[in-house]
């Protein structure tokens, strides 16, 4: 992966972000756990559900400014978007 989602700090950087999750996806699909839509979407819901948790082992503080709703929002347009 090219990219490092601890850079990602605006709307475009996080539409590079996914980019980049794509080509890499594209290029080393095989080496993703979660390569097929279904396991992504269940690890993601995991990886949320224990988001806290996450942060905590990492030494930070989750953030009390995430905006859930809009990544909820592009998750959910980019089941219809062309």
């Amino acid at each position: 992966m090219t990219s490092s989602p601890d850079r990602v700090d605006s709307r475009e950087a996080l539409a590079s972000f996914v980019r980049s999750l794509h080509r890499d996806h594209a290029d080393n699909a095989a080496s993703w756990d979660n390569a097929d839509l279904g396991d992504f979407l269940e690890a993601l819901a995991a990886w949320v559900d224990d988001a806290a948790g996450w942060y905590q082992r990492a030494g930070h503080d989750l953030p009390d400014n995430a905006d859930w709703a809009f990544f909820a929002r592009a998750l959910s347009a980019a089941t219809v978007y062309e």
